[in-house]
């Protein structure tokens, strides 16, 4: 008994561990067979990268959020999520969890895989930056873990996760590691990778400014607002914000104004899938598949729309509005008197309308430079620089808005501090909208702006909802359990299990 419950730790936590048993099966493929030369482990990155996606963050901090109402032909999607209702058992808590450490895992044998390939001359260039794609992709897994399962990145000491920079053997089990410990492997293997990367080549590929764009949001999450200040500003002097037309652009995927990186989708790869079968959370498919079922439209099946009160704070001269609202949406000039309201205020999702003709898929953009612009009015306001027409909340919230508007926009004042975070979490809500930002940003920063999730009163009274309405920011959900599937399999974290669980 003892075996099969170390080898469903290992599943677990290592999906790509030893064998249970130490039988050499026939026709095992091993690492030195597999990656013999250069050409097999740029092979490897890209089986690397294919365990990427962002597709369970948008559906988690979308649903459990207030960015959602529920469709007009809902059946009950995701509607666990939509009511708050969260423990160890939860999808969310084990999708993370599990997928973060497969990613870690297939990294790191990745790296292990490279010491031994022989490399000819004029491959050393190459074989660094494939490394150092490597090394940086294990930080960002790493720190997505903190993001969900740690209680308070500003507090080092607090229990983060179990930090990992090794292959375990199935009978290894790991205490949780603090925040200070996790963020020291975390910054180990960036400074690794920044040795090894060359400049920026692409945007859908690792670089440099990818390190720096993970510095920046990783700073701004943990309170160390001077560092996140410099590491924004560095990447806004390289990346000017997008205009109106490069916006919409970038949200079809035929450009890349100011992405910093981003993961490609395109037709026929393993997440072009779409259909009942993937609306839960945590099945990798296209990004919009996780709002309709088969396309944008009015009659593609959207079994989520805009809640109303993300709605509300949109503008139609913003072009955020085109790019988040979509075209056949029935809107209600008295949505609050309508006689049904569920069918005559119908708001579609347009975030992932499509790409290459195939609809709802399009590509996930990690890192903008507008969120390093927001970046730097959080620590503006931190700093209680919160008004003035330079480097204030005030002016940075202005610079975004002149950008998105067809005309300049009033320099806006805030009253104090709490105002002015307040005012960054709207226009954060606004500008990332269904981008998986809002959840860790009520985390982080509710309690400054003194906001939690808030939804329209009618978003919250639909059959099914048992009138989940609202959230504050305290509430011990907006850090995920262990999952009960790491519990069993490592009953010393059950001694460690985050509060409220």
């Amino acid at each position: 008994m003892k075996k099969i419950i170390k080898f469903i730790f290992c599943l677990a936590l290592f999906t790509a561990c030893e064998d249970a048993i130490d039988i050499d099966q026939v026709g095992r493929i091993t690492t030195d067979v597999a990656f013999q030369n250069l050409q097999d482990l740029q092979d490897g990155l890209i089986g690397v990268y294919t365990k990427y996606d962002l597709v369970q963050d948008i559906a988690h901090s979308s649903t459990f959020t207030d960015e959602l109402s529920v469709g007009f032909i809902s059946g009950g999607q995701r509607v666990d999520d939509y009511q708050f209702i969260l423990d160890a058992t939860s999808l969310p808590a084990f999708t993370f969890w599990q997928r973060s450490y497969e990613e870690i895992n297939e990294g790191t044998r990745l790296i292990l895989a490279a010491e031994s390939i022989p490399l000819k001359d004029g491959e050393q260039e190459e074989y660094n930056n494939i490394l150092g794609q490597v090394h940086a992709l294990r930080a960002y897994s790493h720190f997505k873990l903190l993001s969900y399962y740690s209680t308070d990145l500003t507090d080092d000491n607090a229990l983060g996760v179990i930090a990992v920079d090794f292959v375990p053997l199935i009978s290894d089990t790991f205490p949780r590691n603090t925040n200070a410990e996790v963020f020291s492997l975390i910054e180990t293997d960036l400074q690794k990778a920044e040795s090894l990367l060359q400049e920026q080549s692409s945007v859908t590929f690792i670089s440099k400014d990818f390190i720096t764009a993970l510095r920046a949001r990783m700073a701004t999450y943990r309170g160390q607002y001077g560092l996140a200040g410099t590491y924004a500003q560095q990447l806004l002097d390289r990346y000017p914000i997008a205009s109106r037309e490069q916006y919409i652009n970038m949200f079809l995927d035929s450009g890349n104004a100011e992405i910093i990186f981003k993961l490609e989708r395109t037709r026929g790869d393993e997440f072009d899938r779409a259909g009942n079968g993937v609306s839960n959370m945590a099945s990798q498919s296209r990004a919009g598949a996780k709002f309709a079922f088969t396309n944008e439209t009015i009659n593609g099946g959207p079994f989520f729309e805009i809640g109303r009160s993300l709605f509300n704070l949109l503008d139609e001269d913003d072009i955020r509005f085109n790019v988040n609202v979509g075209p056949e949406s029935i809107i209600s000039p008295d949505y609050q008197n309508a006689a049904d309201f569920e069918n005559e205020d119908i708001l579609l999702v347009y975030k992932y309308p499509r790409s290459e003709t195939q609809p709802l898929m399009n590509d996930l953009k990690v890192f903008r430079s507008s969120e390093m612009l927001l970046i730097l009015a959080e620590v503006a306001a931190d700093g209680d620089n919160i008004n003035g027409a330079a480097n204030s909340t005030a002016s940075y919230i202005k610079q975004l808005r002149d950008a998105r508007f067809t005309t300049e926009q009033p320099l806006p004042s805030y009253a104090n501090q709490t105002e002015a975070f307040a005012a960054i979490l709207n226009e954060r809500r606004i500008e990332l909208a269904f981008e998986g930002h809002r959840f860790h940003d009520l985390k982080r920063l509710g309690t400054r702006a003194n906001q939690g999730v808030l939804r329209d009163p009618l978003d919250c009274n639909v059959v099914g909802v048992n009138g989940a309405c609202s959230l504050p920011a305290t509430d011990h959900r907006f850090t995920l359990p262990i999952p009960q599937a790491e519990l069993i399999a490592n009953p010393g974290l059950r001694e460690q299990q985050n509060p409220g669980y």
